[in-house]
């Protein structure tokens, strides 16, 4: 088959590498001359897929930033970022883009996948109407259906093939079309009734773990009142053998679907007179946490004798996650922005992320950093780094991702 791939980020380079290794044409548009130039000369941006995994794709796998590269194509997949406003709704700016431009070139017979995560209804009530302004009629001269992403960057575990794969259609014949697709990449293809049920689908996925990532960070500023250790508790919760699913707190949410799903979901809610109070508290509670982390910090600071103003502060780790690059939505940043606005005197060490222009900061070497800092903050726990370490030679330590667990000292303060 020949297949495009619309938006060459995170999700869709991922997909576009397991076409082309499993034998197809894979045609790639992204609107970064950087990324459609790198990718052609087989420099990959993203992190899961080093130059070395493009090498043997050779010419399988082609960048274009042409959308006319995509009327030769038998399917088109969209993964285009949909984030979210300043008022916290959705930003449907970069799908509706790119559906007016590919209504320009939609063939006949041609299947359309939408991947973008986004509410219940908008692969019907906004990708479709667009689609269809090239004259063709969905359901009939063309297949369109919806396929939730479900890249987890950094993981190893489940890969494209090894996760199962849902699809919903806009009608049977639309759903048989996308299940045939990525049965090519995939070992198992979840059919479901409509493209909504899949829209949905996704948003449940992430929202569950919102609203548990919540619940225990929630828990965790209370531990710090009573005094308790709120690792020792959730490690005790976990012996349970039923019933029971471990979830850690930490400083906040990142990435590019926690912190914007439940919103997404709300919005689509509203419009039904319907209102989500429990989804959109725990998002406010998972906003939030980066503030109680900034207060722990100078909590800390005032009881070593220090104010956050002109105290030198190294935060370690910057990404969202640990063994990733990605500083999407990272609670870091916010937290990094408050200590600087509090007076700060705030430097990082990531080894994933050498610069942050948002900040206009650059990552210092670990030993430097240690030495010159009054508190060090251990936002995102990336492997590798020795924490005893750490420890042994920063004045005061706040970890806030409880990888100091068996480590005593008085200059050890944890979540």
């Amino acid at each position: 088959m020949k297949i495009g791939i619309v938006g060459l980020g995170y999700v869709g380079l991922p997909l576009a590498v397991a076409f082309a290794e499993a034998g197809d044409e894979v045609v790639g548009l992204d609107t970064d001359p950087r990324k459609v130039e790198g990718l052609n000369a087989g420099r990959s941006h993203v992190e899961d897929v080093p130059d070395a995994t493009l090498a043997p794709l050779g010419e399988r796998l082609r960048a274009t930033a042409n959308q006319a590269d995509l009327a030769s194509c038998e399917a088109i997949v969209i993964c285009v970022p949909t984030p979210l406003t300043s008022s916290r709704e959705p930003d449907l700016t970069y799908l509706i883009e790119s559906a007016t431009a590919l209504a320009g070139v939609l063939q006949p017979d041609q299947l359309v996948v939408l991947e973008s995560t986004t509410y219940p209804g908008t692969t019907r009530e906004r990708l479709l109407p667009l689609l269809e302004e090239s004259g063709l009629s969905a359901g009939r001269d063309f297949h369109l259906a919806f396929s939730p992403e479900r890249i987890d960057p950094g993981r190893t575990d489940y890969t494209v093939r090894t996760t199962p794969k849902l699809v919903g259609g806009l009608s049977a014949a639309c759903s048989e079309r996308a299940r045939a697709l990525y049965s090519r990449i995939c070992d198992e293809v979840v059919v479901l009734s409509t493209p909504e049920a899949a829209e949905l689908s996704k948003l449940l996925e992430n929202i569950f773990r919102s609203v548990n990532i919540a619940l225990v960070n929630e828990l965790a500023q209370l531990c710090d009142r009573l005094g308790i250790d709120v690792w020792e508790v959730v490690d005790a919760a976990s012996t349970k053998p039923f019933g029971f699913m471990r979830f850690d707190p930490g400083p906040g949410m990142g990435g590019h679907c926690l912190p914007v799903d439940p919103f997404y979901l709300a919005f689509k809610a509203r419009e039904h007179d319907f209102y989500p109070e429990f989804i959109e508290l725990a998002g406010k509670v998972n906003q939030t946490q980066p503030t109680f982390c900034v207060e722990r910090i100078a909590r800390a600071l005032n009881e070593a004798g220090r104010s956050v103003r002109g105290s030198r502060i190294l935060l370690l780790g910057v990404s969202y996650k640990a063994g990733v690059g990605d500083t999407r939505e990272s609670p870091a940043l916010t937290i990094a922005k408050r200590l600087i606005g509090l007076g700060g005197d705030v430097s990082y060490h990531d080894p994933h992320v050498p610069h942050l222009a948002e900040l206009g900061l650059d990552s210092v070497e670990l030993a430097e950093g240690l030495s010159a800092a009054d508190v060090v903050a251990i936002v995102t726990a990336h492997p590798g780094l020795k924490y005893e370490q750490v420890v042994a030679a920063a004045p005061l330590v706040v970890d806030f991702r409880g990888v100091t667990r068996g480590i005593e000292a008085k200059n050890l303060i944890r979540l």
